[in-house]
């Protein structure tokens, strides 16, 4: 199956943050340990919105 990119939403760095609820440093840091994928722009990064429901979704750790 091909996606096309006109089905992919980018977001920024900010956005992702209040998505997940911590700081544009944490997903500074997570796109540079390879954590989450993104594209650079210039200066700034896009991650893929998918990308960011999937890190959301995945456990971390079992607790317990």
């Amino acid at each position: 199956m091909t996606r096309d990119l006109s089905d992919v939403r980018f977001l920024t760095v900010a956005e992702v943050a209040e998505m997940m609820r911590v700081s544009s440093m944490t997903v500074y840091r997570m796109v540079h340990a390879g954590e989450l994928p993104a594209i650079r722009f210039g200066r700034s990064f896009r991650i893929p919105e998918s990308a960011v429901v999937t890190a959301i979704e995945t456990p971390i750790a079992d607790v317990g």
